[in-house]
């Protein structure tokens, strides 16, 4: 009865109470006095050190990268030696103008809507993981699953400029070049994929328990 008794104790106890922690390299979990992941060698703590920060300050260089990459134009197309610019909006009312409803809306989803949204849900999951009675913890991981399966679709957009540059080189009658957005589209991809990197997303369960260290 005694023995049967300690079981129930014990029972609910979550790994990082018991000392033990999850590799971040290949997912394997061990006593975190060991230092060192016994299958990769990868070193062993809790959560990612200064994931909020990190996350915060790679979301904050995607919002500003974003006002550059959505003014400025992401391609010029010249024709007869006068060169058109056309911004990413401006990309996809030309492409409804022309009725190819399928690919502007693909385009907007990607290039616009997707961009944001993940900036939102990520700045919202660093709040969860602050003031845990925004959001049950199900929820939260649900919107950080999102983000990751999502995010790398962002690039279409970069990726249609390179294949028209790439395709459309006819001298002096027609051919399309990239312009400053692109690469401030570019930074912002790569800032939001590094800031949903950054963020640990157990501090989202972490939270629901207060008082626990979180080290």
């Amino acid at each position: 009865m005694g023995a049967f008794g300690n079981e129930m104790s014990d029972f609910g106890e979550t790994a990082m109470e018991r000392g033990y922690a999850g590799c971040h390299g290949c997912g394997n979990t061990q006593a975190l006095g060991d230092g060192e992941c016994h299958r990769c060698g990868a070193p062993l703590h809790f959560r990612k050190a200064l994931s909020i920060q990190k996350t915060l300050a790679f979301l904050a260089t995607a919002i500003i990268l974003y006002i550059p990459a959505n003014v400025l134009p992401i391609m010029h197309t010249i024709q007869l030696g006068r060169s058109s610019p056309s911004t990413i909006i401006g990309g996809v009312v030309k492409l409804f103008e022309h009725h190819s409803y399928g690919i502007a809306i693909v385009i907007f989803v990607a290039s616009v809507f997707v961009p944001m949204a993940k900036m939102l849900i990520l700045a919202y999951l660093c709040m969860v993981a602050k003031w845990p009675k925004l959001s049950g913890p199900g929820q939260a991981s649900l919107l950080y699953r999102v983000t990751e399966i999502v995010g790398r679709w962002s690039m279409i957009d970069v990726f249609v400029v390179a294949v028209l540059v790439a395709m459309i080189q006819l001298g002096g009658i027609m051919a399309v070049e990239p312009g400053p957005a692109a690469l401030a589209f570019a930074g912002v991809v790569f800032a939001t994929m590094l800031s949903a990197m950054s963020f640990d997303s157990r501090l989202i369960w972490d939270s629901q328990s207060p008082g626990k260290d979180k080290a």
